[in-house]
């Protein structure tokens, strides 16, 4: 029996002018973007509808403002009876597919990853910390080159995204050696990106101790169909597990190729992305190109159950 998986996006996937059109045509959708204003007690809804990019982009405002729009889309499709048997989020998007699942309640989930891009933010000065995209490299030989240019510092596997994409992470220092050893070594390609933090390693231990303290404040219910975690790439729907995915995610490398594997072993032959841009699709294609992804936006949400009903992308 085929079976539906929702994938929430992560940073990276915010653009300004995102949700404008979901909130304009659904009561659902603009109830999410009030409900966040008054949780964060700023107009995040303005910020996303209208930018500027710069404010955007600023950690502490991309992770409320992607979960917003990928719950306001979320609501929209659940209103009209459209329910995953699975979900899964990249990173940031685990809160909203927590939220989804009815894990966390939106309002508890918004003001937490607000705290939590400002944690990772603050966990490292600004020009310690770089991450970098290799592509077409063996996991393997990734953790090699780590191992070799670490020299007393931190660098290692980020973000597991496809056998096409590693991201590593760490001190910017050993993650220059990295990439310029993986080039020699044969990478197709190897690249430092532009963030501000090095995100998803050792370097974030600081910010997973201050997240810690707020997520053991909230409440965590167990969830009404699985999630398959970052952390693990496993299924759970257990509450705690839930809550202890969120503080291990933050050190621990995103395991999303092998969360999308672990979802087709489950069954899952169709996969939509809930969320604003269309990174996870393309994610997609390269784990597994026989599996559909669909890409949820405002423009294509309504006719949504339609197609899916008839198989149509």
């Amino acid at each position: 029996m085929t079976k539906l998986a929702f994938l929430f996006p992560g940073q990276a996937s915010q653009y300004p002018g995102m949700g404008r059109e979901l909130a304009e045509r659904y009561p659902e959708a603009h109830a999410v973007f009030e409900e966040a204003d008054q949780a964060l007690g700023f107009p995040i809804s303005r910020l996303c509808f209208e930018g500027p990019e710069e404010q955007l982009k600023l950690t502490e405002n991309t992770q409320p403002a992607i979960l917003t729009v990928s719950v306001a889309a979320w609501r929209v499709l659940e209103k009209r009876g459209v329910v995953p048997d699975y979900v899964a989020g990249h990173s940031l998007g685990e809160y909203s597919a927590l939220v989804a699942a009815g894990g966390l309640a939106f309002s508890d989930a918004v003001v937490a990853v607000r705290k939590r891009g400002r944690y990772m933010q603050e966990a490292v000065p600004v020009g310690t910390g770089a991450m970098a995209a290799v592509t077409r490299f063996p996991l393997a030989q990734i953790e090699e080159v780590c191992r070799e240019a670490a020299q007393g510092e931190v660098v290692s596997p980020a973000n597991i995204n496809s056998p096409d994409q590693i991201v590593i992470s760490g001190h910017a220092a050993a993650v220059a050696r990295a990439v310029e050893l993986a080039k020699q070594r044969g990478a197709k390609r190897a690249v430092l990106l532009p963030v501000s933090a090095p995100f998803h390693c050792a370097l974030m231990r600081p910010a997973q101790q201050r997240l810690a303290a707020d997520l053991e404040k909230l409440v965590f219910r167990d969830l009404r169909f699985p999630l398959v975690n970052n952390l693990a790439a496993w299924p759970t729907r257990a509450a705690e597990e839930a809550r202890a995915g969120l503080i291990g995610q933050v050190t621990a490398p995103v395991l999303w190729e092998q969360s999308i594997r672990k979802l087709i072993e489950m069954g899952a032959t169709t996969f939509v992305e809930v969320g604003p841009g269309k990174v996870l699709c393309g994610l997609l294609r390269q784990i597994d190109p026989s599996v559909t992804g669909l890409q949820v936006d405002e423009f294509r949400v309504a006719d949504f159950r339609f197609r899916i009903s008839d198989g149509h992308a």
